[in-house]
């Protein structure tokens, strides 16, 4: 991993911030790279124009017992990488050969629209209970890349000598 990557994660972690799920702990952000150039972020929340869970102020997931990694369909949520990838496709942006950074894992849904976009590398931070997504980017070539604990040493352009 190279200072673009961290910079990269760094920003995905920042638009989870702007999720608007209500259950504690699922806050995720993505971020769709070309060429070392931002094409587009998404955040896991609710279709445009229909309530939030904060809104309702319930989890849909949580209210009907819905355990992690299963049933991604019973959810008002789209999934922040789902919501990248439909923002280059609304924006009319080319993902193609792109890069995701993901605060998470992403789930088998969310592998299969990686594959079709295009996107041919994936870089998250954090696990997720999905074991297929495993099959579906090995078997299509998509790197999939853990994240590194973050390196506080890090220095800034400003900070080099």
């Amino acid at each position: 991993m190279d200072k673009w990557d961290h910079r990269f994660m760094e920003m995905a972690r920042v638009v989870a911030t702007w999720t608007s799920c209500f259950a504690p702990g699922r806050a995720v952000g993505a971020v769709i790279v070309k060429d070392k150039r931002i094409m587009t972020t998404g955040y896991n929340g609710a279709p445009a124009g229909m309530k939030t869970c904060r809104e309702k102020g319930e989890c849909l997931r949580r209210k009907l017992g819905i355990p992690s990694g299963t049933r991604a369909e019973v959810c008002y949520a789209a999934h922040a990488e789902q919501n990248a990838i439909l923002q280059a496709a609304r924006l009319g942006i080319s993902i193609d050969g792109g890069t995701l950074y993901c605060t998470h894992q992403p789930c088998s849904i969310c592998a299969k629209m990686i594959v079709n976009a295009g996107i041919r590398r994936v870089v998250y931070e954090q696990g997720y209970p999905d074991p297929f997504t495993l099959e579906i980017f090995g078997e299509t070539g998509v790197s999939l890349e853990k994240y590194p604990e973050p390196d506080t040493t890090l220095e800034t352009e400003e900070q080099k000598p």
